[in-house]
């Protein structure tokens, strides 16, 4: 097997679909997996590479397809339903894993299966695509200019573009769900929304934030060490204003109708945005870091918008697996490749202040 060979499952999807196009600019050949051959055999064919039908329950299959390369690039979610079995059959062939999950039950498995993936001399990265490189490095980048840093607050906003059907189920997974937030090192349960505020991602973008359940909650602390981590997202007063009531809607919300509802709904929209909306959108990250002093740091960053990011994050963390700069465990991007890994990626800058 050549080293330049990897695993992508979910190749079909709309972001393994990135995925596998743009391979051929970093010299990657990946072998495309997943559990529709039709789909699978019209991408080999559009793409010129190899193919195997795998599904996850099958697990003799997978792990003969793990036999054959170094790495899994793992791109079908919801991660919380497909992480696990993937994550299990790489410790048994001691292939190294990868994914492009933000959420957050996800990176804490990963971090429980870490001894047995350190004895294994496996590496375990969820998170190399937008969920959380940008982020995580930001995290990263801003705890090295305060080394004492006490709290941590980052931000995330998109301009243009929409979600694929990927990211959109993802969201139905969490639809009825608390928010989250890390506070002295734990994980703790906060109403959703239960903080806001108004922050600059550039000079012609300012916008109204809420704090989320972002994948960073988990991984920024793992990465810097920061006890008390709040995440937030770009939202429009209208839709804040409605995030009071969500907790008395929990159980609707939960009811698996109304969750097949939105599923069908999503099914009927567009994959994801067009290559024109790529082209046009954009993607920022804002991040603050204080002390117990009072000193604060913060700092800006700007990026290609989202799936196109992630499809080069993703491949860009592949190739450095491949290239042998592994380490067992269970990892997060910045904590392996520093702060600056996300600079690597075309169309992306990062300022203080």
């Amino acid at each position: 097997m050549e080293d330049n060979t990897f695993l992508l499952y979910g190749a079909y999807g709309y972001t393994g679909q990135l995925i596998a196009r743009l391979a051929a600019e970093y010299g990657l050949k990946p072998i495309l997996a997943g559990r529709n051959e039709a789909k699978l055999k019209a991408l080999a064919k559009e793409t010129g590479l190899e193919y195997l039908v795998v599904n996850l329950t099958d697990t003799n299959t997978l792990i003969h397809a793990l036999h054959k390369v170094p790495v899994v690039l793992h791109a079908a979610g919801p991660f919380i339903h497909t992480a696990q079995p993937m994550i299990e059959a790489c410790l048994e062939t001691k292939t190294h894993y990868l994914d492009i999950t933000g959420e957050i039950e996800v990176f804490e498995l990963a971090h429980r299966y870490g001894p047995a993936a350190e004895q294994n001399d496996v590496m375990l990265m969820p998170g190399t695509g937008f969920d959380v490189v940008p982020t995580d490095c930001m995290a990263k980048y801003l705890a090295e200019q305060l080394p004492d840093a006490t709290h941590l607050d980052l931000a995330f906003a998109m301009r243009g573009g929409r979600v694929s059907h990927g990211t959109a189920n993802t969201m139905v997974e969490g639809l009825g769900e608390s928010g989250k937030i890390r506070r002295n090192g734990k994980i703790i349960d906060v109403p959703l929304g239960h903080r806001s505020q108004t922050i600059a991602f550039a000079e012609d973008f300012t916008t109204l934030t809420m704090a989320i359940p972002w994948g960073d909650v988990s991984t920024a602390y793992y990465t810097t060490g920061i006890p008390n981590i709040t995440t937030f997202t770009r939202v429009t007063p209208a839709a804040y204003s409605l995030v009071g009531i969500l907790p008395y809607l929990g159980w609707l919300l939960k009811m698996n109708w109304l969750r097949k509802l939105f599923r069908s709904r999503i099914s009927a929209a567009p994959a994801g945005p067009t290559a024109e909306e790529r082209a046009r959108g954009s993607s920022y990250v804002w991040g603050q870091v204080s002390d117990d002093e009072g000193n604060r740091v913060t700092a800006r960053f700007r990026g290609p918008e989202g799936y196109t990011l992630t499809a080069h994050a993703s491949l860009i963390i592949t190739k450095r697996v491949l290239a042998g700069e592994v380490f067992p465990g269970h990892l997060t991007p910045a904590g392996a490749y520093g702060p600056d890994l996300v600079l690597e990626i075309p169309g992306t800058r990062r300022e203080l202040g």
